[in-house]
């Protein structure tokens, strides 16, 4: 069972509010340069494009995409972009969230989104390898081993 049940996309998105606010707050220290914006929007796109390999690689496997009921999973992706990250979607929203950092061009924003990592870690994803374990046994340990949590 997970600490909290916030879905993800709706925490990324409240990560988002929190950054643009910061960044209305204190205009004075935001740069804004063309290649801040270009930079800032190709972080996003790529971010999107991570979120929709994750979501279509479970898809594929006929597993749930329902991250407040891992115990749901019915199978243990591995294809695919996990074979490079064990949480791509949330990947994702990271590089999202970083991307609209960039594009603000405020070092708050950059600071509220790194710290989605630590968050996301202790309130979603550690609930989320326990009940995996549960569930997969050794077949997880070897999938924790050999593929980082991130990157």
């Amino acid at each position: 069972m997970l600490t909290l049940r916030i879905p993800p996309l709706l925490l990324a998105l409240i990560f988002a509010c929190v950054m643009i606010a910061a960044a209305m707050a204190t205009p004075a220290i935001s740069l804004d340069a063309p290649a801040l914006r270009w930079a800032g929007t190709a972080i996003i796109l790529a971010g999107l494009a991570v979120c929709a390999g994750g979501v279509l690689a479970f898809r594929r496997a006929g597993t749930t995409v329902d991250p407040t009921r891992p115990d749901k999973a019915s199978a243990l992706v591995r294809s695919g972009i996990y074979r490079f990250t064990r949480n791509p979607m949330y990947l994702g929203f990271l590089l999202f969230l970083a991307g609209l950092g960039v594009l603000l061009g405020h070092p708050a924003a950059l600071v509220i989104a790194l710290a989605f990592v630590p968050y996301m870690n202790r309130f979603q994803i550690e609930p989320e390898e326990e009940a995996l374990a549960r569930l997969f046994g050794d077949e997880f340990e070897r999938f924790r081993r050999e593929v980082r949590r991130w990157l």
